[in-house]
C-alpha cells in the first residue's frame, strides 16, 4: 500500500514537471520567460521546453494587428471651442520584450498619449479647420503615437477619427449657416435659369423675325420679278402688235365696266385724245355696220 502511494505521488511529481517544463506557444503570439527573475528569452509559437520551478513565462503577448476604441474626449479648439473627438487606434506589437519591460500597460499609454496628442493638435486649429481636417489631423496623430511607442516595442499602424462633435448650439448654427446658403444657391440657380430663359427666348424670337424679314424680302423680291417680267411680256407683245390709238381706246372702253364696278371708283381720268379715239373707233363700227356714225 505503501508502495502504490510513493508511486502514485511520483507519477503525480513526473505530471507536475512534465507540465511546466513543455509549452506550447500559439501562432501569432511570443512568450517572455524570465529565470530566476531575469529576462531569459522569448519563445516563438510551438513547442518548446523550459527549466520547471527555475524558468517563468512573465507574459503572453498577441503578435496580432489590434483595434482600440477610445471613449469621446472633451478638446478645445484654437477658437475656444469645445468639440468631443472618437478615436480609433490600429497598433501592432513588434517587440514582446519591449512590450512588456518598457511599459506597464501599452493601451492605457496609448489612449493617454492620443488625448495628450489629440489636445496639442486641435489647440492649434479652428472649429471649421478641424470638421474638415481629419486626414491631417490622422496624420499628425500617427505620426505623434508612433515616435512615441517606437520604444515600447510597438508600431502604430493607423489613427482614425471616428466622430468630431461640436457643442450643439454651434451645430445648430452650422445648419442654420448650410441652410441659408442652400437656399442662397436655390435662389441663384433659379434666377440663373430664368435669366437662360429670357435669353434663349429672345435668341428665338430673333431668328424667327429675322427668318420671316427675310422670307418677306425674298417673296417681294420674286413678286417683284414676276411682274417685271409680265409687264416686260406685256409690253413686248404690244410693242410687236403695233397697236394704233384706236385700238388702245377700243380696250380702254372694255376696261370702263371693270373700273366702274367698285364703290370706292367716283372720279375717272380720261386721256386728252380719249374722244377723238372714240370717234374714229365709233367711225369704224358704223362703216362695218353701213350706218352713218352719230
Amino acid at each position: 500500500m505503501t508502495v502504490l502511494i510513493v508511486a502514485a505521488v511520483v507519477v503525480l511529481i513526473v505530471l507536475i514537471v512534465l507540465a511546466k517544463t513543455i509549452r506550447i506557444v500559439p501562432q501569432a503570439q511570443a512568450a517572455v520567460v524570465e529565470r530566476l527573475g531575469r529576462y531569459s528569452r522569448t519563445l516563438t509559437p510551438g513547442l518548446t521546453t523550459v527549466v520547471p520551478f527555475v524558468d517563468r513565462i512573465r507574459a503572453t503577448i498577441d503578435l496580432r494587428e489590434q483595434v482600440v476604441s477610445f471613449p469621446p474626449q472633451p478638446v478645445i479648439t484654437e477658437d475656444n471651442l469645445v468639440v468631443s473627438i472618437d478615436s480609433v487606434i490600429y497598433f501592432q506589437v513588434t517587440d514582446a520584450k519591449a512590450a512588456t519591460y518598457e511599459i506597464a500597460n501599452y493601451i492605457q499609454a496609448i489612449e493617454q498619449l492620443t488625448v495628450t496628442t489629440l489636445r496639442n493638435v486641435i489647440g492649434g486649429m479652428a472649429l471649421e479647420k478641424t470638421l474638415t481636417s481629419r486626414d491631417e489631423i490622422n496624420g499628425q496623430l500617427r505620426g505623434v503615437l508612433d515616435e512615441a511607442t517606437g520604444k515600447w516595442g510597438i508600431r502604430v499602424n493607423r489613427v482614425e477619427l471616428k466622430a468630431i462633435d461640436p457643442p450643439a448650439s454651434i451645430q445648430e448654427s452650422m445648419e442654420k449657416q448650410m441652410k441659408a446658403d442652400r437656399e442662397k444657391r436655390a435662389v441663384v440657380l433659379t434666377a440663373e435659369g430664368e435669366k437662360q430663359s429670357q435669353i434663349l427666348t429672345a435668341e428665338g424670337e430673333k431668328q424667327s423675325a429675322i427668318l420671316r424679314a427675310e422670307g418677306q424680302r425674298q417673296a417681294t423680291i420674286l413678286a417683284a420679278e414676276g411682274q417685271a417680267k409680265a409687264i416686260g411680256t406685256v409690253f413686248q407683245a404690244i410693242h410687236d402688235g403695233k397697236p394704233d390709238a384706236e385700238l388702245l381706246a377700243y380696250q380702254y372702253l372694255q376696261m370702263l365696266p371693270q373700273i366702274a364696278h367698285g364703290d370706292a371708283n367716283k372720279v375717272w381720268i380720261i386721256p386728252a385724245d380719249f374722244q377723238q379715239a372714240v370717234g374714229k373707233v365709233a367711225g369704224l363700227v358704223a362703216d362695218a355696220n353701213g350706218k352713218p356714225a352719230g
